[in-house]
């Protein structure tokens, strides 16, 4: 049985946008590592995490609303998951992929380092993430 519009709608709008699963894991493991960094900075796509004075933005990409959620059910491509989409949902996927890479562009135009994870990676292994980071400060 499919569900009805308004419930997906609602069950939608309930999904937080700040301080989530990942960015709270992320944080706290760059903090332990004793990375001091700045949230949601006021910069091109409000990166989750920046370090200001290395100029790196840090972002925690949703695999749904990002578009690699075709990756984490195993299908063959984005195009076969945005398939069991209404074109409502399609679109907003579409559009935040086309915003990701806008966002980047102008973000690296402007003298930044970004680098986006994805949320299943960070909920994988987040050591694995943090020591990206690590890597990436000491360059």
């Amino acid at each position: 049985m499919k569900r009805s519009v308004e419930i997906t709608s609602k069950i939608m709008a309930s999904i937080k946008s700040k301080d989530t699963k990942p960015e709270l894991l992320l944080g706290r493991s760059m903090w332990q590592e004793g990375l001091r960094y700045r949230k949601h900075y006021k910069v091109s796509g409000k990166p989750d995490f920046v370090f200001v004075k290395k100029k790196i933005a840090i972002f925690c990409d949703g695999d749904f609303w990002h578009g690699n959620n075709w990756k984490i059910r195993k299908l063959k491509s984005l195009e076969d998951e945005l398939d069991s989409y209404s074109d409502f949902w399609k679109a907003k996927i579409i559009k935040n992929i086309q915003r990701d890479k806008e966002v980047t562009r102008l973000l690296l135009k402007d003298g930044w380092i970004v680098i986006r994870f994805w949320s299943s990676d960070i909920i994988k292994d987040v050591k694995r993430c943090t020591n990206q980071v690590i890597k990436v400060i000491k360059e």
